[in-house]
């Protein structure tokens, strides 16, 4: 366990990295830049909201398309309460994580509803909406805001293990790592103060080759005064992924259209468009080989898709099979024209991908 605690340099950290912020700060399409803030500009909680739910989980670069689509769409929390449900999951479809799109959807509701078009100014308030957690609520209060919350992401995380030599491993140290944090932040500028320990931590304090040197709070940092950047943050060993098998079927028409399904409402994937499969699940196998199928068929193997989620790793057997009946199965037919644009996750887009090599090539999505 870590003996650490917090410093008399932690309230001088503000300043170094503010100044720093205030040359390096990245452009982001959902970020106000130092400079316009310095002359008044706010920032819109709509996209600070939205641009919170959309990174968790996923990377800034993946982000940035997905952002730049649904503010063009949906450009107030009102716009985005007044769409329909399945075209807010076509919209979401390849950024993953799909209980993200269903509570975006529920809390743009109740914004709507209950708060007037509104977004709740305190942590507390924030804490109430569907889909908003605890580093979710004090990210929006402080960048849109300006609440002094303590923002701890896992760039913050790797930021302040090194800046103090937390030993404790993750993630046992995170109420260790919020103290310093809550200490650090600033009165004045918490936003900006989030939001540069985060561009610290993407492109400085990187988890691995830091580049210390350009980093405006070496001098403070004990972990590279020891030469131990690398060991920090300290992780427990990863446990191996359990391994879930089933079966996906690619039923196709003579004209080329192709079986859809809308899954459960509740479970992984809930929600979402996908082709039939097995009832595969986070704990249990489905059924697999070509007599799980849901409806005879001449059904051809297509090889085995792998995708990995949180928790577990998806083995799929794919099969494909061209129906000259119209079987009785609920779902409906997309022709080859719509079917890149249906609400489809990744793992679905694979199953088809065996089943029509060239369907999802880059570019065609």
């Amino acid at each position: 366990m870590s003996s650490a605690k917090p410093s008399k340099t932690a309230p001088g950290i503000a300043r170094q990295l503010l100044a720093w912020y205030d040359r390096h700060a990245r452009a982001l399409p959902w970020r106000i830049s130092p400079q316009d803030r310095a002359q008044g500009v706010v920032a819109d909680p709509y996209r600070v909201w939205l641009s919170e739910i959309m990174l968790q989980q996923t990377t800034v670069q993946a982000v940035k398309s997905y952002f730049d689509a649904f503010v063009k769409r949906w450009p107030s929390v009102a716009d985005l309460a007044a769409a329909e449900t399945e075209d807010v999951m076509k919209a979401w479809a390849g950024l993953g994580y799909y209980s993200r799109a269903r509570n975006l959807k529920l809390c743009a509701d109740v914004v709507a509803q209950d708060h007037g078009g509104q977004f709740p100014d305190t942590e507390k308030g924030l804490l109430a909406l569907p889909g908003i957690g605890p580093y979710t609520a004090a990210a929006i209060a402080a960048i849109a805001f300006d609440r002094p919350a303590a923002v701890v992401d896992g760039n913050i995380e790797r930021v302040f293990t090194r800046l103090f030599e937390i030993g404790t491993p993750l993630p046992s140290a995170k109420s260790e790592i919020r103290a310093f944090v809550a200490e650090a932040t600033p009165i004045d500028r918490p936003g900006d103060f989030a939001q540069a320990l985060m561009d610290l931590g993407a492109t400085i304090c990187t988890p691995k080759r830091p580049a210390c040197a350009l980093c405006p709070l070496t001098d403070d940092c004990q972990a590279r005064q020891s030469g131990r950047q690398e060991q920090f943050p300290v992780k427990l060993p990863k446990k191996a992924k359990p391994v879930r098998l089933g079966a996906a079927f690619v039923a196709e028409r003579s004209d080329g259209a192709v079986l859809l399904v809308k899954r459960p409402d509740k479970g992984l994937l809930g929600g979402m468009t996908g082709i039939p499969t097995t009832n595969w699940t986070v704990r249990a196998d489905g059924g697999t080989g070509a007599k799980s199928a849901p409806f005879e068929a001449d059904w051809r193997s297509k090889g085995v898709i792998s995708h990995v989620f949180t928790h577990f790793e998806l083995r799929l057997e794919v099969f494909h099979a061209v129906v000259t009946h119209t079987p009785d199965h609920e779902g409906w037919w997309s022709d080859s024209d719509s079917l890149t644009g249906e609400a489809l996750p990744t793992v679905m887009k694979k199953a088809l991908s065996a089943a029509f090599p060239a369907l999802f090539r880059k570019g065609k999505t």
